[in-house]
């Protein structure tokens, strides 16, 4: 297992061209935030936003349209009934689906209907709320370019590793058996890639707050729809999330998520220069 170090962020991001526009920097969509749990679909967003991505929509709950666009003006909306869904997401670089989701019928139907539209060559990020359905529904997962994000109990009912066994060979064991990359979010992140297995050394227990994880997911779909779907790209994306909330938390007792948001661009303008 390879331990990351800042030289894995600074090798994919790079400065951009002199000849640029959005639709190069990939085109993401996020896919959740019930009326419940709106916010974690918007922190999902702005991240994506903030990291990057050229283009960010959001497939959320009517009710949080106003907090959205209050929030993230740069982000386009589409309410989760919309007859337009399917023409959004097979236009889309990057899915992510779950941050705030939930797990009732509504979401199971919603899921479901992403799963059946999505091609082959999109990057789809599955987190929260969709692992828990697939798990539980022994959901058939499509064909894609697949990230999964769980915490260590997603994880237990997503690989059927119990918390109290979890440690770097059970998990890789279990990961062999899941197509594409698997990120177990713990206080050591592991990530096993489509080549090898990564070991992240950065973050610690200021990250533990609500949308730590949601962040992360946003910060995956701009690497990716920026860098490309590679081990090299999920892992900077990784180690990028971890420093800049070591950064926060150099001065702050808890690295809120807005905030490592807000900080952002400025770490990966540091890393693109070095």
């Amino acid at each position: 297992m390879q331990t990351l170090s800042e030289q894995c962020v600074s090798q994919v991001v790079h400065p951009r061209k002199k000849k640029s526009y959005k639709g190069q920097f990939g085109r993401v969509t996020v896919i959740g935030g019930n009326a419940q749990y709106g916010g974690a679909a918007i922190m999902s967003a702005s991240a994506a936003v903030y990291a990057g991505a050229g283009l960010v929509s959001v497939v959320t709950d009517a009710v949080n349209r106003s907090a959205l666009h209050a929030r993230l003006p740069e982000a386009m909306i589409l309410p989760f009934d919309a007859g337009k869904l399917e023409a959004l997401l097979i236009a889309q670089d990057v899915l992510v689906i779950g941050p705030g989701l939930g797990d009732d019928n509504a979401a199971l139907h919603l899921l479901k209907r992403v799963f059946a539209t999505i091609r082959p060559d999109q990057t789809v990020i599955i987190d929260g709320s969709a692992i828990t359905l697939i798990a539980r529904e022994h959901l058939t997962v499509p064909e894609a370019r697949l990230i999964w994000t769980p915490h260590q109990m997603e994880w237990q009912r997503l690989s059927g590793v119990k918390l109290s066994d979890q440690n770097p060979q059970t998990n890789a064991q279990a990961a062999k058996k899941i197509s594409g990359v698997v990120i177990v979010k713990s206080e050591a992140t592991e990530i096993f890639g489509l080549q090898e297995a990564y070991l992240n050394p950065a973050g610690s227990p200021a990250m533990a707050t609500g949308g730590s994880g949601d962040t992360l997911t946003g910060i995956l779909a701009a690497f990716v729809g920026q860098f490309g779907y590679s081990d090299a790209t999920i892992c900077a994306a990784v180690y990028t999330h971890s420093a800049v909330a070591d950064e926060v938390a150099s001065t702050h007792y808890v690295a809120l998520p807005t905030q490592v948001i807000t900080q952002l661009p400025q770490y990966m303008a540091l890393m693109s220069q070095k």
